[in-house]
């Protein structure tokens, strides 16, 4: 299709012949190494992480009781219906950048930039907060086995996370060597923690109790100290006059909306799709197939987790240790088992930090070569890997890391996360309006249907994390609004080309 002059200024649009001719710019090419497999691992690997061997525990505890196994399959619910839209996108329009790169062909420039400058939430700030959590199991294993190693230690005023920093920078060496050798390690590490997350859930069977299951939904807490009220509670519960989002109905739908961070990443499949041999296919069944396994395993762990214990005894104590996997099983005396989900989390842990990098380096990576950063992160090295971007984006998020404390910022992640796949879903129908001449390998099914329900589902959980939560997703995106108009505004390609759709 030929390029038309009919948008100008911040809506210009990037043609999808323009985003795939791109790729073959000799400077910035990737290597076209991954499979579906390696997709499917990639997908595993992020996804069965922290939500897994934390989140199940301290949501159950804190925010919905045993319902939090309800509250996955409404997560999974919205995050099916994203991976739909996501698996048409990314066989349309196989190239580096996710939501960004399918937002620059669909809404224009300005969108496109809102969309990358959000996903530095997903990502980037992810992989921090991750790798803070590897850090502490990485000082639980050392405890397992009668070594008392602290992993953060005071240098004067400053707490240094040596453990977060450690993993940084081991895993932005391997990123650096190459995405087929991620791949790899990638695959070893998680058929480990799959495997020990499968022990988990058979081992679990022979505790549970029947009677920890009820009530399924436990009674909205009023108030007092262990409610969340006021900032602390969901938009949708402050909106509706809940007392709090603790328990109940509220607890149950803001309990969906923490545990979709267990989800995050089956996304980041999408951000290879130039490294994949062949993305037409490759890239939805990577996506959907990721999804489906992961979606198994979380409900079948907050079954058998919920089963074992009571609630009650899974909420964050009064010094602010939350709950684990683990702790059902040393509850029980079982403590070979919490020896081992110690040793799955590590594991589980370190390929969730590395797929996450992987994501930002690559949306990075994309918005430097369409001139919103600066041009020379795009250049690739002998290795076929973007360098530059990897270690840029590994020296600040191990900076993140090592120095600032991880605080509650799950739903940061979460809220970023969820306004990139409203604009997916929404960009599938207007794609299919504008372009229907665009060959694509996989359809999203009954559209415009399936991706509405997808925006509602996304927007249901945007609205059930807290009032603080939607107060700074503002102000990280009134800074990125500040950061185009200063820089890529200008500097954009399409700006100093005039070349546009």
């Amino acid at each position: 299709m030929a390029v038309r002059d009919r948008q100008n200024g911040i809506w210009r649009t990037k043609s999808v012949e323009q985003s795939v001719a791109d790729t073959d710019d000799p400077d910035s090419k990737l290597r076209k190494d991954l499979t579906t497999w390696d997709l499917i691992v990639f997908g595993v690997a992020v996804v069965v992480g922290a939500g897994i061997f934390t989140l199940a525990a301290s949501t159950a505890g804190d925010v919905a009781g045993p319902s939090v196994s309800l509250a996955f399959v409404l997560a999974a619910v919205a995050c099916g219906l994203a991976a739909l839209c996501y698996a048409e996108f990314a066989s349309t329009v196989p190239v580096a950048g996710s939501a960004y790169t399918f937002s620059y062909a669909t809404f224009g420039e300005f969108i496109a930039w809102i969309i990358g400058w959000d996903l530095v939430l997903e990502f980037a700030v992810a992989a921090a907060v991750v790798s803070k959590g590897w850090s502490q199991y990485l000082a639980t294993v050392f405890a397992q086995f009668g070594a008392d190693v602290p992993t953060v230690v005071d240098l004067g005023p400053v707490p240094v996370d040596w453990g977060a920093l450690l993993l940084i920078v081991a895993l932005t060496v391997v990123l650096v060597l190459g995405t087929k050798l991620s791949s790899r390690v990638s695959l070893v590490i998680t058929a480990i923690k799959v495997a020990i997350v499968l022990l988990v859930i058979v081992v679990g069977l022979a505790y549970i109790n029947v009677a920890n299951y009820t009530p399924y939904i436990p009674p909205a807490a009023e108030g007092g100290a262990d409610a969340a009220t006021g900032l602390q509670q969901s938009l949708l519960s402050a909106i509706g006059g809940g007392a709090s989002s603790t328990y109940g109905i509220f607890g149950l739908l803001a309990a969906a909306s923490l545990v979709f961070f267990a989800f995050i990443g089956f996304d980041v499949v999408a951000t290879t799709a130039e490294e994949t041999k062949n993305p037409q296919k490759s890239l939805p069944r990577g996506i959907l197939g990721s999804l489906a396994i992961v979606t198994v395993l979380y409900v079948a762990v907050a079954l058998v987790l919920t089963g074992m214990v009571s609630y009650t005894e899974l909420q964050t104590q009064p010094d602010g240790i939350r709950a684990t996997l683990a702790t059902a099983f040393s509850s029980l005396g079982v403590n070979w088992a919490a020896t081992v989900i110690a040793i799955g989390a590590l594991a589980g842990l370190t390929t969730v930090v590395m797929v996450m990098l992987l994501g930002q380096i690559r949306v990075f990576f994309a918005m430097s070569r369409d001139g919103l950063l600066p041009r020379g992160l795009s250049h690739t090295g002998s290795r076929g890997t973007p360098v530059r971007a990897t270690v840029i984006i590994g020296a600040v998020v191990a900076v993140a890391a090592t120095f600032f404390p991880a605080g509650a910022l799950e739903e940061m992640v979460n809220i970023g996360t969820l306004f990139a796949f409203v604009l997916v879903s929404i960009g599938v129908v207007i794609l299919r309006r504008t372009r229907p001449d665009l060959p694509r390998a996989f359809r999203t099914p009954l559209v415009p249907l399936v991706p509405v329900l997808a925006v509602l589902a996304c927007v249901w959980l945007m609205i059930n994390l807290s009032v603080e939560t939607w107060l700074r997703f503002v102000i990280w995106m009134l800074l990125g609004l500040v950061v185009y108009m200063l820089y890529g505004r200008t500097h954009s390609r399409l700006a100093q080309t005039g070349k546009h759709t």
